[in-house]
């Protein structure tokens, strides 16, 4: 009975839900045009209306370009002047920075997107500086990872899109060489599993520990750790490149340059803050950087910048290989990556980074073959096509992969171990100091291994073509044919061959073999005859089958045995 009744008082609670709404819209619809009347226009109701107002002794937080407090009186540029145009800035970036404001911080855009915006170019990411800590960042939005332990920086994601946020630190040179943590307690709640704040069990990572010191030089004054915050003066001042050192706030529009940056974008000249000799120290990689951003903007770098390079490029063999990777591929792909390896090797860098440059660039061909290679890699990106970094590096090591696999066929071995031998010796040589991923050499591998399959245009041509790196390896082989390496009819008959009619294909392959494409005078003649060697035949044994058909007395086949040669005379 009891039951029935909570049952019926369910149903007449669902039934008298509707009329309620009903009721509340009629009575907001005659209430809305007499208060209209009464009262004047207003805005109209919403959720903000019904929340408790400010208390009157509360001012709200003004906006300030620059922190309170911070030195150095930095210049501060109009929108009148510098003309950067707002629709070039990501969305997300802008909500990010709106809802760091909104919480009483500042945030600005830095770095190369700066940079990018007083060229008129659109920014590929987009940084933003901030006052607020990482934890505070990442409390603030909802997607949001703190990674790194050299500098602990926030990863706001958007979809595919990710906003690089990090606090203000202080300079290094500011700092003691081994400080103690300013908030101890707060960078150990990082990853800690019991704060809400740090994004709960998904967030946290197991088995991770925060080093005592939250900054350190090693003994060449390379920074192995930077996680001091500072104000936003210090902050500039541990930047690398004035063009890099500018905070653009798109509240104000306004941009805090400290270092005259916006002049030497103007003048396009590339210049380190402070003592570019102790800064390459602090972080080799920055060498590489002055050559990348050289190269790709067209700046000229300024004589106390480029002067301690040449004199310091010995200190790139301290960088980590998988680090040293990440900017060699920045730099190839930057779309000038033809300028950035001749501005390497002027600036003597080549040697840390890709040790066999200056051996390819000694010998005519093997030049050529490379410069087409880098030239038609920076066409393909600035047209906005995608490229492969294996064909890349593929491209760059094939001149020594080439020269140890002739070297192996003069000394009389088969051409497909002698190829294997020369990848792996050459893939060594390379990975002691450029780290290449595993994914890529795989590529590598592959390309080079097709090559001399290509070559030979036979029976198994219709089955390269349905092989996934068939593409990679045929633009390979079209660029060793036009380099002059190889005879351009090789590529002209692939070439033809793919867009044939199987019975046209059929047609090809007869052709290829009546008429052979001549070996290029880079082949030795050890290399013809080890291809033309004749197969030696192998003596069938005789079956227990013909030991019994042919089972006759010795003695009556005496004198055929003895006429018979012996094994050890026929061979």
């Amino acid at each position: 009975m009891k039951h029935t009744k909570i049952l019926w008082l369910r149903d007449c609670l669902i039934r008298i839900a509707p009329l309620r709404l009903f009721i509340n819209l009629l009575i907001y619809l005659l209430i809305r045009p007499v208060s209209r009347l009464l009262f004047g226009k207003k805005r109209t109701a919403s959720s903000i209306d019904f929340l408790p107002a400010p208390a009157k002794g509360a001012r709200k937080k003004k906006h300030l370009d620059t922190l309170p407090g911070d030195i150095g009186n930095p210049a501060k540029i109009p929108a009148s002047v510098h003309h950067i145009d707002m629709s070039l800035i990501s969305p997300n970036a802008l909500r990010v920075i709106e809802t760091l404001q909104a919480k009483g911080h500042h945030a600005f855009i830095v770095g190369g997107a700066v940079r990018d915006l007083l060229l008129g170019r659109e920014p590929k990411d987009f940084d933003v500086a901030t006052d607020a800590t990482p934890e505070e960042v990442r409390a603030s939005f909802r997607r949001a990872l703190l990674i790194g332990r050299r500098f602990q920086i926030v990863h706001v994601t958007f979809g595919k899109e990710i906003i690089e946020v990090s606090t203000f630190r202080t300079s290094s040179n500011n700092a003691p060489q081994n400080a103690a943590p300013t908030k101890v307690r707060e960078k150990r709640r990082f990853f800690s599993k019991e704060d809400a704040s740090s994004g709960g069990l998904k967030r946290s990572r197991r088995h991770f520990k925060l080093e005592a010191n939250t900054h350190a030089v090693d003994a060449s004054g390379l920074v192995l750790r930077d996680n001091i915050w500072g104000s936003q003066h210090e902050d500039v001042a541990r930047r690398d490149f004035t063009i890099n050192a500018m905070y653009y706030d798109p509240a104000t529009q306004t941009i805090v340059d400290y270092y005259n940056g916006v002049a030497d974008v103007n003048a396009r000249v590339l210049r380190m803050i402070g003592d570019p000799a102790t800064r390459y120290r602090e972080d080799p990689m920055r060498m590489l950087r002055a050559v990348r951003f050289a190269a790709k903007l067209g700046f000229d770098i300024a004589p106390d910048t480029r002067t301690p390079i040449r004199e310091l490029a010995d200190l790139i063999c301290n960088v980590p290989p998988a680090r040293l990777f990440d900017e060699v591929l920045k730099l190839l792909l930057c779309g000038h990556a033809l300028s950035c390896l001749q501005r390497l090797r002027a600036e003597g860098l080549h040697h840390g980074v890709l040790p066999l440059l200056d051996v390819v660039l000694e010998q005519p061909q093997s030049e050529r073959f490379f410069t087409l290679a880098l030239s038609r890699t920076d066409e393909r990106i600035l047209s906005g096509k995608s490229i492969s970094p294996s064909f890349l590096f593929a491209a760059l090591l094939w001149h020594e992969v080439r020269t140890r696999w002739e070297k192996g066929l003069k000394q009389g071995q088969n051409p497909i171990p002698s190829l294997y031998t020369a990848m792996n010796d050459t893939l060594l040589i390379q990975t002691e100091r450029l780290a290449i991923q595993k994914r890529y050499v795989g590529d590598m591998r592959i390309i080079w291994d097709m090559q001399p399959r290509l070559e030979k245009r036979g029976r198994s041509a219709a089955k390269l073509l349905q092989h996934p790196r068939f593409r990679a390896a045929y633009d390979f082989l079209l660029l060793r044919c036009e380099a002059g390496e190889r005879d351009i009819l090789l590529g002209q008959w692939w070439t033809n061959f793919i867009d044939a009619t199987p019975e046209e294909r059929e047609e090809l392959i007869k052709q290829a073999q009546n008429n052979p494409i001549p070996l290029p005078k880079t082949h030795s003649a050890h290399a013809e005859q080890a291809d033309k060697k004749p197969r030696r035949r192998r003596i069938k044994k005789p079956t227990s089958t013909t030991l019994e058909q042919n089972d006759e007395p010795v003695t009556d086949n005496t004198e055929e045995l003895a006429k018979r040669p012996s094994k050890n005379q026929d061979q």
